[in-house]
């Protein structure tokens, strides 16, 4: 059986004031042609299908163009989960009908997670998404207060599933989750508050495939069948060194899997130049990627006048420009992304800027509490 493996798609994103959905719609198109070159028999998106809770339209209807190209266009099945970005409940409205026509969407956590069962010429694989879900709406579907943290909740929900699960199926688990020793990235939002979101990869021992989204990096996570295909584009500055690409998964009859992971073509590529600002400007001639977006390390030690319009000369689409000898290396550089700054070390800042002392640890506490609690009502608003 052949899937196609992606996740953290952020459709609607916003990067240094630009939208990138016309670069999200053109990677789509490729991704398109590649699920119609390949034939899978299965497409799994593995969260964080758009960028906040609360999408602008045009994301709505460039995921809306993609599937239907996807499900109908090609009759390819597609299971989608919500992420951590992601409304679950917006995500899945109309749910049940679409899953007639071969759109498997799981938003809300549930405590009973019914299985997407395909077949191939060596029997059935049974799929199981898992929408991410804090462990307080787990504790609840599940009627457990003792599921503290991710890694306990996540853990009683894969031991329901294995509860049920015939012995003998082939089985790929499709999770939103931060895998212990996954290396991070800077554009990808915490799923914890003031506590840890990670999970051990021990959860996901004797499932022959785990299609995982979060990470943005494509990687291996603690195990042969764990796998991040990582996201679409590259979402920030800190990614620049990253290779994008989606999974191309081979399973065989006894479950063994193979994974390919298979570059998209972005409509531009984000990345990093150094030297003065002269020396790049002089050399943008001779760039054949002179339309991508660009952060500028500029080397001079001197006043310059105007820098980002003398760079959008050469350069028309530069989002940012550093000055290392300038400026520290701290969390507000360039190539950093806001969000992966925590609401309550940006407070805690402010704080300590304004009162000449820093901020108590109970006060901390309950910042982190009020923030934790906005966060989980602006996600299932």
């Amino acid at each position: 059986m052949r899937f196609l493996h992606t996740a953290d798609w952020h459709l609607g994103r916003v990067y240094h004031g630009v939208s990138l959905l016309e670069d999200q719609a053109h990677v789509l198109r490729d991704f398109v042609r590649l699920a119609g070159e390949t034939r899978p028999d299965a497409i799994l998106i593995a969260g964080d299908v758009y960028d906040r809770s609360v999408p602008p339209a045009d994301a709505v209807r460039l995921l809306d163009e993609t599937l239907t190209e996807l499900v109908v266009g090609l009759a390819i099945p597609v299971v989608l989960i919500a992420g951590n970005h992601d409304g679950p409940d917006r995500l899945a409205f109309g749910a049940s009908l679409l899953g007639r026509a071969g759109l498997t969407v799981r938003g809300p956590v549930d405590a009973s997670v019914a299985p997407v069962r395909l077949r191939d010429a060596h029997g059935e694989v049974a799929i199981y998404p898992l929408p991410y879900a804090e462990p307080a709406l787990v504790r609840s579907a599940f009627g457990e207060e003792a599921l503290a943290d991710h890694h306990a909740a996540l853990g009683a929900q894969l031991r329901a599933i294995r509860a049920a699960h015939a012995a003998g199926t082939r089985s790929v688990v499709v999770a939103h989750a931060f895998v212990l020793g996954g290396s991070e990235s800077e554009s990808e939002r915490p799923l914890s508050v003031g506590g840890s979101g990670a999970v051990g990869a021990e959860l996901f021992a004797g499932f022959d495939y785990v299609a995982l989204g979060h990470l943005h990096r494509p990687q291996q996570a603690g195990g042969e069948h764990i796998h991040y295909s990582g996201s679409l584009l590259k979402y920030s500055f800190a990614e620049a060194g990253h290779a994008k690409s989606v999974n191309l998964v081979e399973m065989d009859a006894a479950g063994r899997c193979t994974v390919e992971r298979v570059a998209l073509a972005p409509r531009r590529d984000l990345r990093i130049v150094e030297g003065t600002l002269a020396d790049i400007i002089a050399g943008a001639a001779a760039d054949p990627g002179r339309d991508d977006y660009l952060l500028a390390r500029l080397s001079d030690s001197g006043a310059l006048l105007d820098a980002m319009g003398k760079l959008r000369t050469a350069y028309p689409n530069a989002l940012a420009i550093e000055r290392p000898l300038h400026a520290g290396d701290g969390p507000g550089r360039a190539a950093a992304d806001h969000r992966r700054i925590r609401i309550e070390d940006l407070f805690a800042s402010f704080y300590a800027e304004t009162a000449g002392r820093p901020l108590e640890a109970e006060a901390i506490a309950t910042v982190q509490r009020i923030v934790g609690a906005i966060e989980q009502e602006a996600r299932h608003a």
